[in-house]
């Protein structure tokens, strides 16, 4: 028998602040123009040389540097999509990136599990991403799934293990697609086409998008770039995700960070144009700092670089992967890690990023503890009741209640109280009692939480001819990889 999966709810993007004013962020575009067209980035991949060569770009085939003109720029990025549809497998589950919401997805793509049941962290597997896509499809909160964690059991087919995983565990939307060998990337195409039924569907309503990571600085990685050619050609949503780190990989500046990613994101969305013209992309800038004491990552920082991120995609005229996020870079759950969700969580709606939120990981998106997308999940509601728009109404009712107490009273027996009472919002982390009247742990809470949804959450699977031929798939790509070798 399987659950009902409740509605989602997203974070709405009408209180949105603007950190840039339009002639910073014209600045920082010429910048970009200027690194592309002078400098130029690398791309280690004959297929994209190509492109770049036939439609006009400066192209070095020694070393495999491409110079694009500012004109051919803003030519491919006209054609670039503003608007588009992730589809779940029922429509209530569509996420329209059109601006007016900022999305919450869970955050990806770990390799290490503190074990639900030993408590003992271990390497992730396969099993663990289907757990949590379950769980994940069992929280409003989460608007569509990004596979946690890492299927290491199943080696170089592990993307595709992934997006399986996703796609039968829950009915949200699902990051199915990321770097793999270009030879075996088709079989991640071919199993959103069978899940959706036919070509034409799966081009009107994807159930899948992905995310293609680059390399700071200035660098396409050659296995992910092909990629994304693929899905390109297949109209599957991508992201190009830049991660310029600030002190080693990029500029000590936040100018300077963003500026490199953003030339990074958008070369390979410049890329997509040209092959394919309205290919549905997103930009993504992802920064993070150099610790200067230790040379090691520091994720969250006290800076409005997921704000500007988003505003310079917009500017680009496409959606964004980023603005906000809950991930903490802390190695357990405690102190430091309640801090960094509330930080990053409240920047959502400041920022009005359209996909956002990354839920459930720890240690810089590493570690993955079971509760913590509990907990964030809680986090996230309490963000939503926040920042949702105000109503003004009822003003006269209150008035009137007001002066039927007068100075002294109290309001307990009034009608309007118990009318009332229960239209606030109440976490159901916090300030629970336990049997004796006493307040529980929220993470004890949300341990309990979680088990009730991996116990008792089972989503409807998709039809069983479908899942038959999901199967097939991934028999003749682990076969086709094992062809491949290292």
């Amino acid at each position: 028998m399987y659950s009902k999966t409740p509605d989602i709810f997203s974070i709405p993007s009408h209180n949105k602040i603007a950190v840039l004013s339009e002639s910073e962020l014209e600045t920082i575009k010429n910048g970009t123009l200027q690194l592309l067209s002078d400098v130029g980035v690398y791309f280690p991949s004959k297929k994209a040389l190509t492109i770049f060569s036939d439609h006009g770009a400066n192209v070095d085939w020694d070393s495999k540097i491409v110079k694009i003109p500012p004109d051919l720029v803003k030519k491919a990025m006209a054609t670039a999509p503003r608007n588009i549809v992730l589809a779940g497998r029922e429509e209530r589950f569509d996420l329209s990136l059109d601006g007016t919401a900022s999305h919450l997805t869970t955050d990806g793509c770990g390799v290490h599990v503190i074990d639900p049941e030993t408590r003992e962290k271990r390497a992730s597997k396969k099993a663990d991403v289907e757990m949590m896509a379950r769980v994940a499809n069992g929280i409003s909160a989460v608007s569509f799934f990004w596979p946690m964690v890492s299927a290491q059991d199943y080696g170089k087919t592990a993307p595709l293990h992934e997006c399986h995983a996703g796609l039968t565990n829950t009915l949200k939307h699902v990051r199915g697609g990321t770097t793999i060998h270009p030879k075996l990337a088709p079989a991640i195409v071919e199993m959103a086409t069978v899940v959706r039924g036919s070509e034409e569907e799966r081009r009107k309503r994807p159930p899948i998008c992905a995310n293609i990571c680059t390399i700071a600085p200035l660098t396409q990685d050659a296995d992910g770039i092909e990629t994304a050619l693929i899905y390109a050609e297949a109209g599957i949503p991508q992201s190009f995700m830049a991660m310029p780190t600030m002190g080693s990989t990029a500029p000590a500046s936040v100018l300077g960070a963003i500026t490199l990613g953003d030339a990074e994101s958008v070369s390979a969305m410049v890329l997509m144009q040209l092959a394919y013209p309205g290919a549905p992309v997103m930009h993504s800038i992802i920064t993070s700092l150099m610790n200067p004491r230790t040379g090691g990552y520091i994720g969250d920082v006290p800076l409005p670089v997921n704000l500007i991120a988003a505003q310079l995609a917009h500017a680009w005229g496409v959606p964004s992967l980023g603005g906000g996020s809950f991930s903490s870079d802390a190695p357990e759950i405690g102190w430091q890690s309640a801090f960094e969700a509330g930080f990053g969580g409240v920047q959502i709606p400041l920022a009005g990023g359209d996909l956002c939120g990354y839920m459930g990981m720890m240690g810089s998106s590493m570690v993955l503890y079971p509760e913590q997308i509990i907990l964030d999940s809680a986090m996230a509601m309490d963000i939503f009741h926040t920042y949702k728009k105000f109503e003004f109404k009822g003003f006269e009712e209150n008035l009137d209640v007001i002066k039927s107490v007068g100075p002294g009273g109290h309001f307990l027996r009034e009608k309007h109280t118990r009318k009332h009472i229960r239209d606030f919002h109440y976490s159901p982390i916090f300030r629970q009692l336990d049997s004796e009247g006493k307040l529980r742990e929220p993470r004890d809470v949300a341990i309990e939480e979680f088990h009730k949804l991996y116990d008792n959450h089972h989503p409807e699977p998709l039809p069983d001819d479908v899942l038959k031929e999901m199967d097939q798939i991934l028999a003749i790509t682990d076969k086709k990889a094992k062809e491949l070798g290292d």
